[in-house]
């Protein structure tokens, strides 16, 4: 039985978010929950706080056992992106990127 989490339109580059995932994908809950706490980058709070919503998933939905999770899956598609624009020298504008992301969790047990 597997549980999930989705995190949609968040502001934040999936690049950026990545990285952090691939330090945690395949751990236990409490080791990932722990390392990302003590990570200082955004994503690792955003993070932190979807792992939280598939274990309450887990406990409420399927009476899944806490101790017993890790993180099956864990990846961030890319959302729409905000375009935004900036003025520059002679006349001219550049484009800013404002990049979003889809964030999924999925648990399983052990």
């Amino acid at each position: 039985m597997e549980s999930r989490a989705v995190a949609r339109y968040i502001r934040i580059s999936p690049r950026k978010v990545r990285l952090i995932m691939d330090e945690i994908r395949g751990r236990r809950i409490e080791e990932a929950l722990n390392q990302l706490s003590f990570a200082p980058q955004k994503g690792a709070f955003i993070l932190k706080k979807l792992i939280n919503s598939a274990v309450a998933n887990a406990e409420q939905n399927f009476k899944m056992d806490v101790d017993k999770l890790y993180i099956k899956r864990i990846y961030a598609d890319e959302g729409p992106t905000l375009k935004r624009f900036r003025p520059r020298a002679m006349g001219r504008a550049m484009r800013i990127r404002k990049r979003t992301s889809h964030l999924t969790v999925v648990l399983d047990e052990v």
